[in-house]
């Protein structure tokens, strides 16, 4: 039997580095796309670059992908690279268009081109349902997306199912609510209130600049969101399925739970910014992931409390070390 291969977009991320380690522990030869930049930071995937192999590809280049499919001949590829950062949506809209909408169909064309029985999974994203028109939020919530980075996911779900039934492709989407952890970027809401609330115990910072406290997100760990992809990919039929904890936590919950995992009072320094405030706000999603519970046999494993700790103490470490 041939060894399992599989080729990720996006392993620089988050995602892609906890799934490029999920992988390897299922004993698959990991392949991954890295875009040739001057700014390329290869930090989360330090300890494991040695035993991946990395090739040189963009999404908004047609033949970089087809070229990197040809090298890998994966068995599956994971899409998980995009311009994923909500607020930059808005000042770069062309440009996550180009990444997160039409680099879908671009990865799409590639295997489609090369090996079309190749498995593709897609990150969707809980940013599609927006401004919500039921809750919790299931496979067939109609979408109402609220930023230039939900509208681009949008279309790559489209496109994803588009080529699923129209060339009988075997491509999921995996419909994300929100997933943090030690390695989330610092840009995130999430990374942000951690780190200042490590950064103030240890005295090297006095306030937090916030925005909207009262928008409410679903957040699980990425850890565990990452073997939901690979079980999608597992399975008889190509389907999409909502990844959820089912619980929804508001942003003043996140500044209660980091600041009293170092013993102290949000209020105390968190001042209000309009200039965070997006354009246009998500205000509540909530997950409901019975189908992934049901079919794929998945639960989330990380509560909400461990999670928002395990990033705090993540942080009291480094910048007790880099401060």
């Amino acid at each position: 039997m041939a060894k399992l291969s599989a080729l990720i977009t996006g392993v620089t991320g988050q995602d892609g580095s906890y799934l490029a380690e999920f992988l390897m522990n299922k004993g698959y030869d990991v392949y991954a796309t890295v875009r040739r930049s001057s700014m390329t930071n290869l930090d989360r995937i330090d300890h494991i670059q040695d035993d991946i192999t990395l090739i040189p590809a963009d999404l908004l280049d047609q033949n970089s992908l087809t070229s990197a499919v040809l090298q890998a001949r994966p068995c599956e590829i994971y899409n998980l690279a995009a311009q994923s950062f909500v607020p930059a949506s808005w000042t770069q809209p062309v440009l996550t268009g180009e990444f997160t909408a039409l680099g879908v169909t671009r990865m799409l064309e590639a295997i489609r081109a090369v090996d079309p029985t190749i498995k593709f999974y897609q990150a969707s994203s809980s940013e599609m349902f927006g401004k919500v028109r039921t809750s919790p939020q299931t496979e067939d919530t109609a979408f109402y997306p609220r930023s230039p980075y939900g509208v681009a996911k949008v279309y790559g779900h489209w496109i994803t199912i588009n080529y699923r039934e129209s060339y009988n492709m075997f491509a999921c989407s995996g419909i994300l609510f929100n997933h943090e952890s030690p390695r989330r970027g610092r840009e995130f809401v999430t990374r942000k209130v951690t780190e200042y609330a490590a950064r103030i115990k240890l005295g090297q910072k006095k306030t937090l600049k916030m925005g909207n406290l009262d928008a409410h997100r679903d957040w699980g760990f990425a850890g565990d969101y990452v073997e939901a992809m690979w079980l999608m990919l597992q399975q008889d039929t190509p389907d999409d399925y909502v990844i959820a904890t089912g619980k929804s936590h508001s942003v003043r919950d996140l500044l209660k739970v980091a600041f009293n995992a170092v013993d102290l009072n949000y209020e105390d320094y968190v001042v209000i910014d309009p200039a965070l405030v997006r354009p246009a706000e998500v205000e509540h999603l909530l997950g409901n992931a019975s189908k992934a519970h049901a079919k794929l046999g998945w639960k989330p494993k990380v509560s909400f409390e461990k999670l928002v700790q395990m990033m705090v103490e993540t942080d009291l470490k480094f910048w007790k070390e880099h401060g």
